[in-house]
């Protein structure tokens, strides 16, 4: 139980050190609602999202109220859709009309993001998977709420470069479609590798097909409540300057514990993990950037930026794991460049590069996340980044992603503005140097030695 001390002290968290709950998602399979043909899948669709999560909103807010810790935002992860539709679409066209449908249940329900206009096609793709694949750059057009994911590798199957490939030239075109907002679709648009069932984060959530029928997965954030308290053992050992993370990693899950349990309780569903990741906001004072500058850094980016990264993201772990029995997700240090004024700051000065950023994801909990880079990137490049990701999550057996936004008609040094959670961002440069005999050939990187457990 949580005791009245620890209320008071969360109270403060709320008050001076940005502490909030990211997110409620609700889970909800959707296999039951496949078939054969369109229009009746887009209706049972619909009605199963507003029918499951038709107290979603006004159940976050009771909670919020009466427990006094904002929860940003109510989301929904649905089971990834080119399974769904696989019997009943036959064009990409036909996938656009499901995500029209999500779009429009997710404004009746009212959440902020509904994720899981997916594919997971890590060894190979099906018909249906290519199908989807190729309606992402509509379907991210003509909808809001929508958030798209595709995972093109894995440590048990290795990576499918097919997919990678495809998916350089998807992000390209999804930027294409939607130029007029910065290629706003791009920043709703993640390949994953090795994408866990349970994330509630946006924009890699998807139920997976392990998963209940419904379920509650919680999301919790608070580098500010992390930097606050390291603020207070300024040029202390490694030793304490560990324990304070891993105590205020405890402490904030165990808000993520409650809420996750109250919403449960109150929606009928079981509840399925708490996901404890620093991810930041655009708000001053709640960057990861922040914290490791805290730890001792004169910018994000300096020597010793990945050092730094890993033993936050562990210590954070660690605390996580003490504080619930079900710590899931993606659990860690998000590093996203445009919802991080830190790390925004750290690429304006020069500290700050893609390379850099690549190194950290070997550590942190995702990896190159709402980077806005020139318009006129090749789309062999992109899947030259993506195929960089994929191999490391593969080889060190983690999750990692790319979120990048071709921003057409942009060029290094410009300024986009995403609006909201998505904040904004510098262009950043990419390297000149082709890869595009590399990505062209057909067929996937093989799984590495070591995930032969059996």
């Amino acid at each position: 139980m949580i005791n009245i001390y620890e209320v008071e002290e969360t109270n403060k968290m709320v008050e001076k050190e940005n502490l909030d709950v990211r997110t409620i998602t609700m889970g909800i399979s959707l296999l039951d609602c496949a078939g054969t043909d369109l229009t009746d899948v887009c209706n049972r669709i619909y009605n199963k999202i507003t029918t499951y999560a038709k107290n979603l909103v006004s159940t976050g807010n009771e909670i919020a109220k009466e427990l006094g810790v904002p929860i940003v935002n109510k989301r929904i992860s649905i089971t990834p859709i080119s399974l769904v539709g696989a019997s009943c679409c036959k064009t990409p066209e036909d996938y656009v009309e499901i995500a029209k449908t999500l779009d429009k249940a997710a404004k009746e329900v009212g959440v902020n993001f509904i994720g899981g206009y997916s594919a997971i096609v890590s060894k190979g793709m099906t018909p249906s998977d290519e199908l989807l694949i190729r309606s992402i750059p509509k379907a991210m057009a003509c909808t809001e709420l929508i958030c798209s994911s595709v995972n093109v590798g894995s440590t048990k199957t290795g990576i499918n470069m097919d997919a990678v490939r495809l998916m350089g030239e998807i992000v390209k075109e999804t930027a294409e479609y939607t130029k007029e907002n910065d290629s706003l679709g791009c920043a709703k648009l993640v390949v994953l590798c090795n994408a866990p069932d349970d994330n509630p984060f946006m924009a890699g959530a998807f139920l997976g097909v392990t998963e209940p029928d419904a379920v509650i997965n919680v999301g919790v954030s608070g580098p500010g409540v992390v930097k606050y308290a390291l603020e207070s053992v300024r040029g202390e050992s490694f030793e304490v300057l560990c324990e304070t993370i891993k105590k205020t990693a405890f402490k904030i899950t165990r808000v993520g514990q409650l809420v996750a349990q109250e919403a449960s309780k109150r929606l009928g569903m079981p509840f399925g993990i708490i996901d404890l990741s620093l991810a930041p906001t655009p708000a001053i004072g709640d960057s990861v950037a922040d914290i490791l500058e805290e730890i001792g850094l004169e910018h994000a980016g300096a020597p010793g930026t990945t050092a730094a990264l890993a033993l936050l993201n562990d210590q954070v772990k660690k605390g996580g794991v003490m504080a619930s029995s079900y710590v899931g997700g993606l659990s860690g240090a998000f590093i996203p460049v445009s919802e991080d004024q830190g790390m925004i700051n750290a690429v304006e000065a020069g500290c700050l590069t893609i390379e850099k950023l690549e190194a950290m994801t070997c550590v942190c909990s995702v990896g190159l996340d709402m980077i806005a880079i020139p318009g006129d990137t090749p789309a062999t490049t992109i899947s030259g980044i993506i195929a960089d990701e994929s191999a490391i999550g593969m080889i060190n057996q983690k999750t990692t992603a790319v979120r990048v936004i071709p921003v057409i008609g942009k060029k290094v040094g410009d300024n986009v503005e995403f609006g909201g959670l998505l904040g904004h961002a510098p262009v950043m440069p990419v390297n000149k140097f082709s890869c595009a005999d590399f990505v062209n050939r057909k067929g996937r990187i093989p799984a590495p030695v070591h995930s032969f457990k059996n």
